[in-house]
């Protein structure tokens, strides 16, 4: 709360903000700095990986190999050491940390709607709000160029992607705080709303564009998860997605360890959420192994039933490792990873699950903190087969929107539309950063192939 009325009006707010364009001009924010000498960036991943489960390793190299834009995706610790070398604006927001596009998509609501929004957050921190706009930006750029866009067309798509998030901060930023907080963002009405601010061939392939997600869970979804034995149900044994063959090393988890981290992480939730949560039994423990850049951390998913064996369950126990947000850009926090990852999704998802929570346990020599979560089968993600130039430029709207909208519940959206304004400055920024990162992900890609080729790293076949 603040003091007097008149350090709050939209018209002292949107000043304040304007007046960050004379210490961080909007064209600045299109450059991208030069590396130190001798930065390895094969070495910087190697380095990530440390502390991760060295058997999974190949396995987070190989995905990553699959396309320069899944090499995007697992090197987040890069592009967060170039974003904390270049112009930065004091504008900080509850930012996702690694807002490609692959981390939009839909999913289910706790009402069992579906909608589409931000659904990865392990890297979530508070920061300059247009680390986010640049990480998405860049995605679009790869993604384009692995469509065989034109350079025209690539700068085109990033270049509308920096307009609709600018157009939509303003517009966020005259609603009132709790229309923001609890704007209703299922998919048909996001849909309805986005179609509103584009011209009619735009509007059009918006619904193209969903018919382009992978399909939607249902029963036969839940089928290829969970298998009916005669001593009940268990979790399909799928390595690597799902794997009972996990405990090794002194310092890796074991069964145990995961329902430890199940009995603690319930004291998280609402009084009412464990009341709901007491009425599920725990069936079966798997690791499970998902996405790219996470791959290596401990990462489980846990069966419960409820009413009998036929009312599954599904949680998912995943390690949260430092933000890369952080690494790159010391800031002091008082609070653990696996709650950093709580308190971000639970601020910038409007539907946040309400299984959400998080928990710390020694494992060997270290404590280890984890947030548990849904594992939702009713879900899907973008895939770019079959995609045209029209569908990624209205997709690259739709995420640019809700990334917008996630940013405007951290409450600073009037700070930050004075500093975007209404010219094109900021849209020029964020496609000419896109664009010369492009080109800087692509060497990087480049240079991990070439140490998968010398045998500097390990590559899963």
């Amino acid at each position: 709360m603040t003091s007097s009325p008149e350090t709050s009006t939209p018209q002292i707010r949107w000043a304040r903000g304007k007046a960050q364009r004379t210490t961080t001009p909007r064209l600045s924010l299109g450059d991208l700095h030069d590396r130190p000498a001798g930065y390895d960036a094969v070495g910087r991943l190697i380095e990530q990986g440390g502390d991760r489960v060295a058997q999974l390793l190949p396995l987070r190299y190989q995905r990553m190999l699959k396309s320069p834009l899944a090499f995007l995706r697992g090197a987040s610790i890069l592009m967060a050491d170039d974003l904390a070398r270049g112009p930065s604006t004091s504008l900080d927001v509850q930012i996702c940390g690694d807002a490609h596009i692959a981390n939009f998509g839909i999913f289910e609501s706790p009402e069992r709607d579906m909608v589409f929004d931000v659904n990865d957050f392990d890297e979530t921190a508070v920061g300059p709000f247009e680390w986010d706009v640049k990480r998405l930006a860049a995605s679009l750029v790869v993604a384009a160029r692995e469509l065989g866009m034109s350079a025209h067309d690539q700068e085109s798509i990033a270049l509308n992607a920096g307009r609709e998030y600018r157009r939509s901060l303003a517009r966020f930023a005259m609603m009132s705080r709790l229309d923001v907080w609890y704007s209703r963002v299922d998919l048909d009405e996001t849909i309805r709303d986005l179609k509103g601010f584009f011209s009619d061939a735009a509007s059009e392939k918006i619904d193209d564009v969903i018919r382009h997600f992978s399909s939607l869970g249902d029963e036969q979804a839940q089928a290829k998860v969970v298998l009916y034995r005669a001593d009940g149900p268990v979790m399909v044994d799928n390595p690597p997605h799902f794997s009972h063959e996990f405990e090794g090393s002194a310092n890796s988890m074991s069964a145990k360890n995961v329902l430890d981290v199940l009995v603690g992480y319930a004291h998280t939730l609402s009084s009412d959420r464990q009341a709901l949560l007491r009425q599920f039994s725990v069936r079966d423990v798997a690791r499970h192994v998902v996405g790219v850049g996470s791959v290596g951390t401990e990462c489980f998913a846990v069966l419960l039933t409820g009413r009998d064996e036929y009312d599954p369950f599904l949680l998912q126990i995943k390690e949260a490792e430092p933000s890369v947000v952080v690494s790159s850009r010391p800031a002091s926090t008082l609070v653990e990873d696996g709650e950093r990852v709580v308190q971000g999704q639970r601020l910038m998802q409007a539907t946040p699950d309400v299984f959400l929570g998080w928990h710390t346990i020694p494992v060997g020599e270290r404590d280890r903190t984890f947030y548990v979560r849904q594992l939702y089968l009713k879900k899907a993600t973008i895939t770019l087969e079959g995609l045209e130039g029209p569908h990624l430029l209205a997709y690259a709207r739709l995420c640019a929107w809700t990334l917008a909208r996630a940013h405007a519940r951290f409450g600073t959206s009037c700070e930050i539309a004075g500093y975007l304004g209404k010219a094109n400055r900021f849209d020029e920024s964020m496609a000419a950063f896109a664009l010369a990162y492009g080109d800087r992900n692509q060497k990087d890609f480049e240079e991990l192939t070439d140490a998968a080729a010398s045998g500097r790293i390990t590559v899963a076949t």
